[in-house]
């Protein structure tokens, strides 16, 4: 007796619980960066990951359900590199430059995540956006401003608008070379550490306006 020919159907593996879930988060990633938020379905996640729609709603609860997991990965990434470059400890400037490098590098590494959270959905906000993030970010750097504006006879109550501004500019260049990727990423860190230290290097104690404006 032959045996019967096995159906391609049933001899596929099933996926668990766990592997199913990290599809459908792995699909619905590339779709909102792809396409947005707004402009991403239910329907779309699940046709991607050849599921049917009631798969993604058992997993999630919906499309709200599936981004703030993809958003909250996101953001535990990002701090993770950002705040393991800021505790490393050396140099003021080596801090500089191992933060800057550390977002140009994960900016590299997950495009489709970078692009997620600068959109600054608001169904994120029970996990945090990227503003939130680079505003933590903005108060770890105050304290290290502070230490060294008080070194260099400086009024430490100003490091708060300095680390904004430094930290602002870190992440628009970010945001800015996510699409334009030259020159490489090395030199766009260099740039950016020349003009945020050597600035810094010269800071006035009482800075003024050279015209004051007019009432």
């Amino acid at each position: 007796m032959e045996p019967m020919a096995s159906d391609p159907k049933r001899s596929r593996a099933r996926m668990t619980g766990v592997q199913r879930r990290a599809q459908l988060l792995d699909v619905s990633r590339t779709l909102f960066a792809e396409k947005g938020f707004d402009n991403t379905s239910v329907e779309e996640i699940a046709a991607r990951a050849g599921v049917s729609k009631p798969v993604v709603y058992e997993h999630f609860g919906g499309k709200e359900g599936v981004y703030a997991v993809v958003v909250d990965r996101e953001i535990q990434a990002l701090t993770g590199a950002l705040t393991g470059a800021l505790e490393g400890g050396g140099h003021p400037r080596a801090l500089l430059e191992r933060t800057t490098l550390a977002l140009l590098s994960y900016i590299e590494a997950s495009e489709a995540g970078f692009r997620i959270l600068v959109r600054d959905s608001p169904v994120a906000q029970a996990t945090g956006t990227f503003s939130s993030l680079i505003g933590d970010v903005a108060t770890q750097v105050e304290h290290l401003l502070a230490n060294e504006f008080r070194k260099r006879g400086l009024d430490a109550r100003t490091a708060p608008i300095y680390a904004q501004m430094l930290v602002g500019m870190v992440a628009l260049t970010g945001q800015w070379w996510l699409d334009a990727r030259s020159p490489r990423k090395a030199e766009v860190a260099a740039h950016l550490v020349n003009l945020a230290w050597n600035g810094l290097e010269a800071l006035e104690r009482h800075p003024q306006l050279v015209k004051p404006p007019t009432s």
